[in-house]
């Protein structure tokens, strides 16, 4: 389990029963509300660096998702990409992203 470290947060008196109203343990609630907010951030500035590559996305598009994955932690690359969910793509100079026809 890792380490934890404690926080304090000032919320308003309404939010707090809002959040009592939901979770009988609010560290839990806003850790959980944190998590997801973090996990939001990474696709949304991952969504972004799709939409407007950065100039060495081509010699990253050849080393490939799993080793561009290997190099950040297991828990970052799952978050942030489920090969499941999307489509098979690839780069295409003078393009960008393109769907894969494979």
């Amino acid at each position: 389990m890792e380490p934890t470290e404690p926080v304090t947060v000032t919320l308003s008196g309404t939010v707090v029963r809002e959040i009592d109203r939901q979770e009988s343990d609010r560290s839990r609630f806003v850790r959980e509300a944190v998590r997801h907010e973090l996990d939001r951030r990474r696709r949304d500035a991952l969504r972004a660096s799709v939409e407007n590559p950065h100039v060495d996305a081509p010699r990253l598009a050849e080393a490939g998702f799993d080793e561009w994955a290997s190099r950040m932690p297991t828990e970052d690359a799952d978050a942030l990409v489920d090969p499941s969910a999307g489509r098979p793509v690839r780069w295409r100079h003078g393009h960008g992203w393109t769907e894969s026809r494979t």
